[in-house]
């Protein structure tokens, strides 16, 4: 039987600051894996359909309003096995970090980002998009976080991570060849805005000097350990150009599965 993957869209930018759009990312996600522009290959050689599958259960039906937690809880409740959750803003990964928690036990987490996301709040919301990780410590569901990408480190955010012991190696320190290492059960966050906006336009907050696609791939490509769960955050289709930030986007849930597929037996 092929290692399977559930694949979940969470259309929701309610806890969104500045721009609203990241809702509309899964059904442009989506039409970018499906597209006939590429094909089922990963960069492992892996192919859905052949080596592991994706299986699309569809958009949650979020109403924006405080129930929709519970609704992304109960749909990854539902999910037996590794679970790609396709945002929607950064703030979906709370409850689905929770949920995960709840069946796991507390697990590792490397979160890709311009934005460490370590608020204790934004604009008076906890459940802003800039705060799912304070949540997140908050609540034991983690037992480390590697934080790679980050430009964006205010003073509140250098003191929550000091709070959480939060490991993060900034972009201005990050090489070619860092590789993080990972003992335990890992969930991978990508937020697109990590990637330098050059490769990635679509995005509502555009931070210069980011990771190259090329960057996150080779990380996804060397994990070694067990992989419950990842989501990939924050594509905005409203500001893309020609499509590009989609493909990527894409591209990142494919490789992402693909490395999920890879351990599923270790």
């Amino acid at each position: 039987m092929l290692p399977t993957i559930t694949l979940i869209g969470l259309p929701t930018d309610q806890h969104s600051s500045f721009l609203r759009g990241p809702a509309l990312a899964p059904a442009a996600i989506r039409a970018a894996l499906a597209s006939s522009h590429g094909n089922s290959a990963s960069e492992r050689g892996t192919e859905i359909g052949l080596d592991f599958l994706l299986d699309d259960r569809g958009d949650i039906g979020l109403q924006e309003d405080v129930g929709d937690d519970d609704r992304i809880r109960a749909a990854v409740a539902a999910c037996s096995g590794p679970v790609i959750a396709l945002g929607g803003d950064h703030a979906i990964s709370f409850p689905v970090v929770e949920t995960l928690a709840a069946r796991h036990g507390a697990f590792d987490i490397l979160h890709f980002d311009a934005h460490p996301d370590l608020y204790d709040e934004l604009d008076g919301d906890r459940r802003s998009h800039a705060s799912p990780f304070a949540r997140i410590m908050e609540g034991g569901h983690a037992q480390r976080l590697v934080q790679v990408g980050i430009r964006t480190l205010n003073r509140h955010c250098r003191e929550q991570a000091a709070r959480f012991g939060v490991e993060i190696i900034e972009a201005r320190h990050l090489h070619d060849g860092w590789r993080p290492k990972f003992e335990r059960p890992l969930y991978v966050s990508i937020d697109l805005d990590a990637l330098d906006p050059a490769f990635a336009p679509g995005v509502s907050h555009h931070e210069p000097g980011g990771m190259s696609v090329r960057q996150i791939i080779n990380i996804l490509l060397d994990l070694d350990v067990p992989i419950i769960g990842g989501d990939v955050v924050e594509m905005n289709p409203t500001r893309d150009i020609n499509g590009m930030t989609a493909v990527v986007a894409a591209k990142l849930v494919k490789e992402l599965a693909a490395a999920i597929a890879a351990n599923m037996q270790r």
